[in-house]
């Protein structure tokens, strides 16, 4: 009786040891694949060989261009106001986003004179249904957090954090999932 306890019991104790041994080594392999921010020295070479690539040639040529000129110089107009967290006043003035843009819900706006997209991002439920109540000539007052450009598109592009109009919010964008 007890050859056959113990019989039972040794291949309980082996197969618990193996599974204990395998959770920590699955527990150091996921603490060792956090990849490290890259060093100074790196960065600028990841860059320099970025813009050897096919597409970094391509991006260059794009900011040499007339277009490209004017769209790094209608997003440095804004930028030092976007850094410092201020207001931005805008005019309407297209409803819809260029032909072939895939930045999902925007619409054309003028600050300053010049011409950008203010664009909110992909649609979820029902988030942008205040958005749809704008009409051409709307003055609105925008908080963004950044201004980005791409050579696809001819304006400087606004990401939307704030949007009121008449002293009413009409948009907030929700915070990040995960995020602090």
């Amino acid at each position: 009786m007890k050859k056959i306890i113990y019989a039972l019991i040794l291949p309980l104790v082996v197969v618990s040891g193996l599974v204990f041994a395998n959770r920590e080594i699955r527990s150091e392999t996921s603490i060792k694949s956090i990849p490290k921010p890259l060093s100074a020295v790196e960065s600028k070479a990841a860059l320099k060989k970025w813009e050897a690539s096919p597409d970094g040639i391509m991006f260059k040529n794009w900011e040499a261009s007339p277009v490209g000129k004017k769209v790094h110089a209608g997003a440095a107009k804004i930028n030092k106001a976007i850094r410092g967290n201020s207001s931005l006043e805008g005019v309407v003035t297209s409803l819809s986003l260029p032909e072939g843009s895939s930045l999902g819900f925007g619409v054309m706006v003028k600050i300053n004179g010049d011409d950008y997209i203010l664009a909110f991002g992909g649609e979820t439920d029902n988030e942008f249904d205040q958005l749809r109540s704008l009409k051409m000539n709307d003055k609105i007052i925008i908080k963004s957090q950044y201004v980005s450009k791409a050579p696809k598109y001819a304006y400087p592009i606004v990401a939307a954090a704030i949007v009121a109009r008449d002293r009413k919010l009409i948009y907030k964008r929700a915070p990040r999932k995960g995020s602090c």
